[in-house]
């Protein structure tokens, strides 16, 4: 691999130069960096490297500057291979376990004050995002007889939703078939996922209808649909107006775009990663799929409460963010509210060893 060819004084440059640009917006020139105490070598040596890592695809050079900024490659082994873990101060340490156990006290939406609280902590723009059809179920079929050919689907969710499907069949069914029906659902399908609906269940309940057997796929189906289709998910966003204060989104078309793929929420949607998992997830540049998003990046990390996945929260930034103090955070929060909902306290897992005592 081409990342196995870089040698240790590339990755040193490398990364001086990833974060200078990260704590400046600048170009990064190798002036600037004969100032980094780990880098004991020539300005010369340190333009001829600079210029290997351009020619490599770990640098860009913007026309109008002699400096350098990281490319979205640069970017990529930056966070895969050199990113040093965050270590917060005592201060900040005690700050976020006190704001993290004063928010889970007043929480009517753990997953907005969540968001908003790695946005005040970030200063980036967040996300909050509801799981798409996670965990939805059925506590309750109930229907309505019309006519022989004719019924209302009553399904009452979890949730206390109550979804409607009026039912128009292909044959004939009897208000005794439908009642049974309706137990016989009750009794397999309820308090069940769509996820966990199987084959071996709908041949079971086809042979339990005997002569009905027919209608019972097309009825699975529909309810199917309506479980996915309530949890299609959702995405709530904070502190976007923080993106104002950083120039990759000072212009106001691009500033515009990146709202409006935010109100359709499909496409941000479509990068959540949907199993349960405990990885922070980063989405450089074009890795989000989105060309108006080619400058920004997208981290995001599940909340969970035991199996359950109970959302999503993220943080959306220039390129150029602090990936190292994001993926801490958001591991942070994640990891303290999962843990106080199963009962514990908060944890400490900023803390590193420059702040042990």
């Amino acid at each position: 691999m081409e990342n196995d060819r870089l040698s240790e004084r590339k990755k040193l440059i490398l990364q001086a130069i990833v974060d200078a640009h990260i704590s400046h917006g600048e170009p990064v020139g190798s002036k600037a960096l004969l100032e980094n105490k780990h880098l004991s070598c020539s300005s010369a040596t340190i333009r001829n490297e600079m210029a290997e890592l351009e020619e490599m695809g770990y640098l860009e050079q913007p026309h109008t500057s002699a400096g350098r900024v990281p490319s979205e490659l640069g970017y990529r082994f930056y966070v895969d291979s050199l990113l040093e873990r965050y270590r917060a101060t005592t201060d900040e340490i005690d700050r976020l376990n006190m704001s993290l156990q004063s928010r889970l006290t007043e929480l009517d939406n753990i997953l907005n004050e969540a968001s908003r609280l790695a946005s005040s902590l970030t200063n980036y723009a967040a996300i909050a995002v509801r799981p798409r059809g996670t965990g939805i179920t059925v506590s309750r079929f109930e229907t309505v007889y019309l006519s022989a050919r004719d019924f209302v689907l009553i399904m009452i969710l979890g949730s206390d939703t109550v979804c409607n499907r009026t039912i128009r069949l292909a044959t004939d069914i009897t208000e005794d078939e439908l009642r049974r029906l309706t137990s016989i659902f009750n009794l397999i399908i309820a308090n069940r996922t769509a996820d966990e609906i199987n084959l071996s269940m709908i041949y079971e309940i086809e042979r339990l209808m005997g002569r009905a057997a027919p209608i019972v796929s097309p009825l699975v189906k529909v309810v199917y649909d309506a479980m996915k289709g309530t949890g299609e998910g959702d995405i709530s966003v904070e502190g976007v107006n923080r993106l104002l204060d950083y120039p990759e989104f000072s212009d106001a078309k691009q500033f515009r775009d990146i709202l409006s793929v935010i109100e359709e929420k499909t496409p941000l949607l479509n990068m959540i990663p949907s199993t349960p998992d405990d990885d922070v997830h980063v989405y450089i540049g074009s890795e989000t799929s989105l060309d108006v998003m080619n400058n920004s990046t997208v981290i995001v990390r599940q909340i969970r409460q035991g199996d359950n996945v109970l959302g999503t929260i993220g943080i959306i930034g220039p390129r150029r963010m602090d990936y190292s103090r994001v993926i801490a955070t958001l591991d942070f929060l994640a990891n303290g509210i999962s843990g106080m909902l199963s009962g514990g306290p908060a944890p400490i897992l900023l803390k590193g060893p420059d702040n042990e005592s």
